[in-house]
């Protein structure tokens, strides 16, 4: 049985269910494979160059790269593909036997995936969208809501010349359809779509991304975190009325593009998602450490 060793680079990373996603996955194709968390919170003194040159000197296949390296990973690989360049931002790496790298984005394609399963194809085309965080997440899910034809995006970024320089790149492809935001909720209630792109509401991160107040019945508000499964900020959103989807759909569409970046093959995606539901419940059992 061949072997191939993988991993996840990142911070407060110790919930992830990366790990059982893709060791199934390789256990599928009958492959032995092994999925390594490298948590800077834990690994004090390591830096995001340490680890992946750790990776490399390891023989890993590839890793994935999560908050808050998805931008920083850029300047230290030896290939960024097109897209990923396009974006700003790589979540997946892939090292070849001589240890150069290549990286990918795959959280744009994954969160345009989940969107559509969740709500419907045609969900934002045409629509008004409300984005927060524009950081490496962030930057995939404008892309994401731009593919998906949304007529207009506002994006607020406690760092506004971040967000303006997300609406910059995007208008290189787009036009004038993207605008940087000075607060969130004055342009909440002409949004038909609100999505949380920052890692507030995550684990270790506790908060509320903007006022749940601003959301009104009948948007669709969506959060990328799915640690918890259901955030805070979807809860209150709810509760006002609102159409939600948590971050478990683009953690599972994600994980299936990078798969097939690592091993070069397609997962069963209807196996990823049962993978993701068990270890899900597991560790809502305290089933992780």
């Amino acid at each position: 049985m061949s072997r191939i060793l993988v991993g996840l680079i990142g911070a407060n990373i110790r919930q992830s269910l990366s790990p059982a996603l893709h060791e199934d996955a390789f256990a599928a194709i009958g492959m032995a494979g092994h999925y390594h968390l490298m948590d800077v919170d834990t690994l004090p003194g390591r830096t995001l160059p340490d680890l992946l040159a750790a990776a490399r000197t390891a023989g890993f296949a590839g890793v994935n790269v999560t908050f808050p390296f998805k931008e920083a990973v850029i300047p230290l690989l030896d290939q960024v593909s097109d897209e990923a360049r396009q974006i700003g931002a790589v979540n997946t790496v892939v090292i070849d036997g001589q240890g150069r790298t290549a990286g990918h984005n795959t959280d744009r394609s994954g969160f345009r995936a989940a969107f559509a399963e969740t709500f419907d194809q045609q969900a934002a085309s045409g629509q008004r969208a409300l984005q927060l965080g524009a950081g490496g997440a962030g930057r995939a899910v404008a892309f994401a809501l731009m593919d998906s034809g949304v007529a207009a995006l506002g994006i607020y970024d406690r760092d506004r010349e971040r967000a303006a320089k997300l609406c910059a790149d995007l208008s290189v492809h787009w036009g004038e359809r993207a605008k940087p935001l000075d607060a969130p909720e004055p342009a909440a209630a002409a949004a038909a779509i609100i999505v949380n792109a920052t890692p507030v509401g995550m684990q270790g991160h506790p908060g509320l991304p903007m006022a749940p107040e601003a959301v009104r019945a009948g948007q669709i508000v969506a959060d990328v975190i799915y640690t918890p499964l259901e955030t805070e900020f979807l809860k209150a959103a709810q509760a006002r009325g609102a159409r939600t989807m948590g971050g478990a759909g683009m953690c599972v569409h994600q994980a299936v593009d990078a798969f097939r970046h690592f091993s070069g093959r397609t997962p069963d995606i209807a196996r990823m998602k049962r993978t993701f539901a068990a270890a899900a419940a597991r560790r809502e059992q305290g089933g992780f450490a």
